[in-house]
């Protein structure tokens, strides 16, 4: 399989956010042959903090040379770039939240920075690579979009939602096109539609048409399946159909919630996906969430799949952008007693369960968590909602609870949200330093099936690499690795 691009790619690289999914780790599964996934979540903010970080071996400002608004690339540059980059106890610069609307520059340096993660995946190689969003996350799509297919993106994958208008957008992009599409606004009123919009125009690049990527949305039924096949506003090519044993954020259950000791939400028959019904869809898919095996890839493909998703494999490989600390420390919990994974239904300012593994030193953890002072200076997760006078504000659960409760919000949605923005930052060692000099908490997420990343590690004091990972999925001997490996060699 290796060095192979086929139609349908049977491994696909799960989307990690934010930051663990990066260029890195997409080119190596690329270069095998695979679908290799970038993020691109909060991507304005991981690219200007790699640049601050002094941007190690010129990777970012080699695939910025190729950006065509040359204008974006210089005032990035003079903003955040530093060539002998961030003191130990100095804090990021980070850069404004979003809003309905933002300025044009806020627009393109997002383009830059998607561009830069796609562009430094596909360099090199003739393999596929995809991008990875939240339709949650709604209002940087856009920008985000529109850099990655300045950049060839040949998949666009969306989960944590409904995207529904997506495909229709990816087509009027390509065309050079205007795009808009609706912003879900809390307490908006019948008659009140917001909606985002992005006009190619306005950032002028040569050629008026680019690539139209594929569009794969995750799913979690085979209804949502067949709605978004019948009813998107375009051509939607596949889907990625989750089971909630998968990592990161995971669908609600179908009916009535009901939870085990735990607290976990528990799922039953109703939330398992017809398989047969997909098929009937006459659309390829991949199955995502414990088929992360030999004999899962193989059940897989006899069920009809085109192949597999697979994230907490290559979320602990040696090209992931995990910090070298967090790997270490799960492998020792893998080889030293197991790793517990809870789904949590409060922990993500979204509504949706989220996967926290358990770890000490991150957020997983009461005592750090009521330590850490609330902050929401980030804002991914803001939820746009309707205000008295008809305007837009902005409200996180995760924020400070008075700055919440001002808004209208309810305080008890309040209990227990992790701030998961500045989480998942420091998870991949871009951790914003306080004032009282230290950085943020991490927070880690896994699938329930990161234990099994004991097939893959020799000990629990080595790596090991992400084309590893395809060959043990693939069901070939790990006895005896190729020479050759990528391993983390490059800069992230």
């Amino acid at each position: 399989m290796t060095g192979a691009t086929l139609a349908y790619p049977p491994i696909i690289q799960g989307g990690m956010g934010v930051g663990v999914s990066n260029w890195v780790l997409a080119r190596a599964v690329s270069r095998a042959g695979h679908l290799g996934v970038v993020s691109g979540t909060g991507i304005d903010n991981v690219f200007v903090r790699r640049l601050q970080d002094g941007d190690m071996g010129g990777h970012l400002r080699r695939a910025m040379d190729a950006f065509p608004l040359r204008e974006t690339v210089e005032d990035a540059l003079s903003r955040y770039f530093r060539p002998d980059g961030r003191r130990a106890a100095e804090p990021y610069r980070t850069v404004p939240m979003y809003r309905k609307a933002v300025s044009a520059t806020k627009d393109r340096l997002t383009m830059l920075a998607s561009f830069a993660e796609v562009w430094l995946a596909r360099e090199g190689h003739g393999g596929l690579v995809g991008l990875n969003l939240l339709t949650k996350v709604q209002m940087p799509n856009l920008a985000t979009l529109y850099g990655a297919m300045l950049a060839g993106v040949d998949y666009v994958l969306m989960g944590a939602g409904i995207p529904r208008e997506i495909p229709q957008v990816l087509d009027r992009l390509a065309a050079g096109e205007p795009v808009a599409m609706r912003l879900e606004v809390a307490g908006a009123g019948s008659g009140s539609v917001h909606s985002l919009a992005l006009d190619p125009s306005d950032h002028p690049v040569p050629g008026s048409r680019l690539r139209r990527p594929a569009f794969l949305p995750v799913v979690s039924s085979h209804s949502l399946a067949a709605v978004l096949a019948k009813k998107a506003t375009g051509r939607v090519d596949g889907f990625i159909v989750e089971d909630p044993t998968a990592g990161g954020h995971n669908a609600p259950p179908r009916g009535r919630a009901t939870y085990n000791e735990r607290g976990e939400p528990l799922y039953g028959e109703r939330d398992r996906v017809d398989l047969e019904a997909m098929r009937a869809l006459g659309l390829p898919f991949w199955l995502a969430g414990g088929c992360g095996t030999p004999e899962g890839y193989r059940r897989a493909r006899e069920a009809g799949a085109a192949g597999i998703q697979v994230g907490s494999f290559f979320a602990y490989c040696d090209e992931s952008g995990f910090s070298d600390e967090i790997k270490r420390a799960v492998r020792h919990r893998v080889f030293n007693g197991g790793v517990e994974v809870r789904t949590d239904a409060v922990a993500s300012p979204t509504g949706f369960p989220f996967k926290v593994l358990q770890q000490e030193g991150t957020l997983s953890e009461r005592t750090i968590y009521e330590e850490r002072d609330r902050v929401c200076d980030l804002g991914y997760l803001r939820v746009p909602y309707e205000r008295d006078d008809g305007r837009i504000g902005y409200r996180c659960p995760a924020e400070p609870v008075e700055a919440y409760t001002g808004k209208g919000g309810d305080a008890s949605e309040t209990r227990d949200r992790r701030c998961l923005c500045n989480a998942l930052f420091s998870a991949i060692g871009q951790g914003q330093i306080r004032r009282d000099g230290r950085a943020e908490p991490p927070l880690i997420t896994s699938g329930d099936a990161v234990d099994g990343i004991r097939q893959l590690a020799p000990d629990s004091e080595t790596g090991y690499p992400a084309r590893d990972v395809i060959r043990y999925l693939l069901g070939e001997d790990l006895g005896k690795r190729p020479a050759g490996q990528e391993g983390r060699s490059e800069s992230r």
